[in-house]
């Protein structure tokens, strides 16, 4: 199938595709004798998986590793299983500081009256450049 029927099968845009046969994420595809990308169902299956890795957050590094082991029938699972925890981690690590953003910013709209008056606490936080958000990073 052709590019377009590829996107269409798998979900994925076909610029998307290019960009992942581009970076090495996906193989380059065959080309036909008529110059276009000639793509099986394994490629679709390929790029459901990338799809789906995507929406859990993975980057595209750690998506290449699951690829590769995904692709190795031997695989060890503790390898799988070792990528996923570190993802988990870094997932937690993040909505963690993103709760203590929240919490600051509440903190500073309670702060700030909402009104005609120019003085603002948001923005005199802002200005100071004091990051009161534990973990946070800019």
């Amino acid at each position: 199938m052709n590019i377009g029927a590829a996107a269409a099968a798998s979900g994925v845009a076909a610029k998307m595709i290019r960009h992942y046969e581009a970076i090495g994420l996906l193989p380059r595809a065959p080309r036909r004798s008529n110059d276009y990308r000639d793509y099986g169902e394994r490629d679709v299956h390929e790029l459901r998986f990338i799809k789906r890795a995507r929406r859990l957050g993975f980057s595209m590094h750690e998506i290449g590793a699951l690829l590769m082991l995904w692709r190795d029938r031997a695989r060890p699972s503790r390898e799988v299983r070792h990528i996923a925890e570190a993802h988990v981690d870094d997932l937690e690590r993040r909505i963690a500081d993103m709760q203590a953003m929240a919490k600051t910013l509440r903190q500073l709209m309670h702060k700030c009256h909402g009104d005609d008056r120019p003085d603002c606490p948001i923005l005199d936080d802002l200005a100071t450049g004091e990051d009161g958000v534990s973990g946070a990073q800019a």
